[in-house]
């Protein structure tokens, strides 16, 4: 088990460092479209590709911190059951959620999701609006993210399955969220 809590800490820090880095561009997403505003009606002029690579960077801060999200508790949640139970039994349901619903569910899209991409980078895809950019770079953010999303919760699994056998504390009570009024 404690291979497997390094690497959970190893799955950790790449979350982080990427989470924290993806961040910065909602900034660079804030000035371009400011930008893009400030050309478009002072000067009457404008281009497809400012507007695409707005979505980019949509995407890539969305997919991309999936699993910084995922790693500070911060997904939206409802509490309304699980919050009644204690810290033990949510642990319990969060391991259940990670192994059958979430895990599965990522693993496939990240794995349906690699053939889009290399399609895509492989004939050259552009974007239908004139102007616009080429499309393989947002269809890699899908695999990406997921494979990063993928890892966390396994990192998450790894965590409350350790704390269920006593070896850790709470993970969740070192996350950025909080879970609510369960009791152990």
């Amino acid at each position: 088990m404690s291979q497997l809590l390094r690497l959970s800490g190893a799955i950790d820090r790449l979350n982080t460092v990427v989470g924290r880095a993806v961040t910065w561009l909602v900034l660079v997403m804030t000035l371009i479209s400011s930008g893009n505003a400030v050309i478009r009606y002072a000067f009457n002029a404008s281009s497809n590709a400012w507007l695409e690579i707005q979505w980019y960077l949509f995407s890539a801060v969305f997919l991309l911190c999936a699993g910084y999200t995922l790693l500070n508790n911060e997904h939206i949640r409802i509490d309304i059951i699980a919050g009644r139970f204690s810290r033990r039994t949510q642990t319990w349901i969060e391991v259940i959620g990670g192994v059958f619903f979430l895990l599965p569910m990522a693993s496939l899209i990240l794995w349906l999701s690699w053939p889009i991409f290399v399609g895509s980078l492989q004939s050259g895809e552009m974007s239908s609006d004139a102007g616009g950019l080429i499309r393989w770079p947002a269809k890699l953010l899908i695999p990406v993210g997921f494979a990063l999303l993928t890892l966390q919760g396994l990192s998450e699994t790894i965590k409350r399955i350790a704390f269920l056998l006593g070896m850790t504390p709470d993970p969740a009570a070192h996350a950025g969220g909080s879970h609510g009024g369960g009791h152990d």
